[in-house]
């Protein structure tokens, strides 16, 4: 039986989480490449922007205060969010 710590059983769950938020990000490009339906590339960067906020984008940015962190990707989540209510809204 393997035991994972905490910390393990986190680092598992955002890698799959950023897993399969790309998929979703990639599923819905190929989406949009096979019918050029603009509203489909809208919600594409929408879903990116969600992932993006919520898993990838801390851990790129070289910033120290914490609160700034967060502030900019709980935005880029709502930009995310914002950009798939209108392509539900044009479809």
């Amino acid at each position: 039986m393997i035991l994972l710590s905490k910390m393990d059983t986190y680092f598992f769950i955002v890698i799959v989480h950023i897993l399969v938020g790309f998929f979703l990000v990639y599923v819905a490009a190929k989406a949009y490449k096979r019918t050029k339906y603009f509203p489909m590339l809208v919600l594409t960067f929408g879903f990116f922007l969600i992932v993006t906020g919520d898993t990838v984008l801390g851990d790129f940015l070289n910033i120290n205060d914490e609160s700034t962190i967060k502030i900019i990707e709980e935005l880029t989540e709502i930009s995310g969010f914002l950009l798939v209510i209108i392509a539900v809204i044009k479809s």
